[in-house]
């Protein structure tokens, strides 16, 4: 599943041409321009900006480095995943999440 708002970049012909060769197992959500209400990867952003308050990186690498460690725990813990959800009206499709394709939708609306 993808969320996407109007920004330009996600409406270049490449995506674009991306999306519907793979329409079989992609589905697109199309956001307003600015509703960050709607979109449940805002809520993973936040809870990753609380974890990083009071971080100071000593450079860019480890800043790097700390962002893809804190977001891997928030993978494997899907209640914080599943909390970002309730504000933007999707749900969890449990039959999706069960599946053995990787690639398959999980989020409803």
């Amino acid at each position: 599943m993808w969320c996407w708002d109007n920004l330009n970049v996600h409406l270049v012909k490449e995506l674009v041409n991306f999306a519907e060769e793979h329409k079989d197992w992609l589905r697109i959500f199309q956001m307003p321009s600015y509703a960050p209400e709607l979109n449940p990867a805002e809520g993973i952003w936040s809870l990753l900006k609380r974890h990083l308050a009071d971080f100071a990186a000593a450079d860019l690498a480890h800043l790097t480095r700390v962002i893809k460690r804190k977001l891997k725990k928030i993978q494997y813990r899907p209640h914080l995943i599943g909390g970002c959800l309730p504000p933007t009206g999707l749900i969890m499709d449990d039959d999706a999440t069960r599946s053995s394709d990787s690639m398959s939708s999980t989020c409803v609306t």
